[in-house]
């Protein structure tokens, strides 16, 4: 396979991704201290980071933050709190295939997810926050004048340890059935 036809359907699969990602997020997401959480966007995270690989998945997940804050369904928490999500579940996908391991087994990388949003996205945001305040929400800004940097980070990785857990967790699922009916990052692009 060329390398502009793997190309071109990585860029078809992004954009798929990418729609699916803001036509469910008006559906399923709730608030978190004045931030958005849509656990979809930790699925679609979780399913790119394996298919795609960490670049694709970030790209993604711009687009995505982009689109909805666009439709006034979204919040600047948009983009730290998903961007390193995609991110570290590709880079843990490349490392376990580094180790030779089994295609099914470098699948849980899908649940590695929760690592980027929750102990790299969550301090970035309150760290954007604090340098930043107009982008932040009041509560999060309350939150941050009472507590300070470390335990209002804290306080966010919980909330949104609620929308990216179970959001991995499905990713991780519709991953191995697609692996079942013989769709994998393999299959549609001919990578080892």
């Amino acid at each position: 396979m060329s390398v502009k036809t793997i190309y071109v359907k990585k860029l078809a699969v992004l954009i798929v991704f990418s729609a699916l990602g803001v036509a469910i997020a008006p559906f399923f997401w709730f608030w978190f201290l004045g931030t958005k959480a849509y656990p979809t966007q930790h699925m679609i995270n979780a399913i790119l980071g394996v298919l795609l690989g960490p670049f694709w998945a970030a790209v993604a997940a711009i687009f995505i933050g982009i689109i909805r804050n666009m439709f006034g369904i979204g919040t600047f928490y948009a983009f730290p709190g998903g961007i390193p999500g995609g991110i570290v579940v590709g880079v843990v996908y490349w490392i376990l295939k580094r180790f030779r391991l089994n295609s099914k087994i470098c699948l849980v990388a899908a649940l590695s997810e929760p690592i980027g949003t929750l102990l790299i996205g969550a301090p970035l945001s309150v760290l954007i926050v604090m340098g930043a305040p107009y982008l932040g929400t009041e509560k999060v800004l309350n939150l941050l004048g009472e507590n300070g940097f470390f335990l209002t980070s804290l306080i966010l990785m919980g909330g949104w340890a609620l929308s990216c857990v179970p959001g991995s967790i499905i990713g991780f699922v519709i991953l191995l059935v697609l692996n079942k009916v013989g769709i994998s990052k393999e299959t549609l692009f001919g990578e080892k």
